[in-house]
This record gives structure tokens, sequence and C-alpha cells, in this order.
């Protein structure tokens, strides 16, 4: 999938294998083979709300989950883009490499973050990769990160 998929074209649950409550992903902007770039409303019943602010931990699963759509097309589409049904992944943090908080964003405020991938190795089994991200609302940058992930298909 070389071309950038729209906004209208794109169901998050084609990239995502989570599901509320801790799905941190609203819609996917763009997404192309090597980069993402997402949209996400805080709400107050959010799992990672504290005092009425989006916390650091929030943050980095937001960013996560973000980075994890580029590697999470190749499992839920074909070569031809059609979606694979059934499709289960386990995914998680591998290691952070850099994250840099810059300030926090409140309950009803919309982030943005845009990933693109610095490196990807696949198996048969599983994926590993790397990806840098910031996450933005308006325009102040909340987050600055490089994150390793690991993804595999559950059979």
């Amino acid at each position: 999938m070389n071309e950038v998929l729209k906004e209208t074209e794109i169901n998050i649950n084609h990239f995502l294998p989570h599901r509320a409550p801790m799905l941190m992903v609203d819609v996917l902007k763009e997404i192309t083979t090597t980069s993402v770039t997402s949209v996400f409303e805080i709400n107050s019943s959010n799992v990672f709300v504290e005092n009425n602010y989006f916390s650091e931990v929030g943050l980095i699963e937001n960013a996560a989950q973000t980075c994890s759509c580029i590697v999470g097309q190749s499992y839920f589409l074909t070569r031809d883009n059609e979606i694979k049904e059934n499709v289960k992944l386990v995914g998680f943090i591998s290691g952070i490499k850099k994250a840099t908080v810059f300030t926090l964003p409140m309950v009803n405020q919309t982030i943005k973050t845009s990933a693109t991938l610095v490196s990807r190795f696949d198996t048969d089994e599983y994926s590993i990769c790397t990806m840098k991200c910031a996450t933005y609302q308006d325009e102040n940058l909340l987050l600055e990160s490089e994150i390793n992930l690991f993804i595999q298909e559950v059979k």
C-alpha cells in the first residue's frame, strides 16, 4: 500500500487490535507504509485522565497505538488492500528510546499524533519496529518520542 489513504476511507479497527476502553486513537487522517497521522479527543472518562489532564502514560499509549498502525496494516490488509477478517494481534512497547513530555492536554481537547517508520524487522512470526513520533494540541508540541514496538498475529 504505497498510496495515502484519506480519512473517509480509514476504519481504525482495521489497523489496531485495541478496543474501548484502551483505544487511544479516534481516526487516522492518513496512513502509508512509512507514516501515519492520528487524531484523538480526550474525554473525561478516559482511563488516563487525572485531574482533568491526559497523563504522560496516556500520551505515550496514544503515540504507540498511532505508530503500530503502520505495521498493523500489513496484518489487516491483503496485497490488494482488501480487509482480512478476524485478525487478532498482540502488540506492546518493547522499548522507549526517547520520550519528552512538554505539556499535558486537558479533557475535551483534541490531539494530533504523527509518526514515521525508522526501521522494521519482520519474520514469519512477528514484527519489530522503531518509530519517531510527535504529538500536538493545536500548535503546541506535547510529546516527542522514539518507540520500539513488537507486534505478532495470534493464530
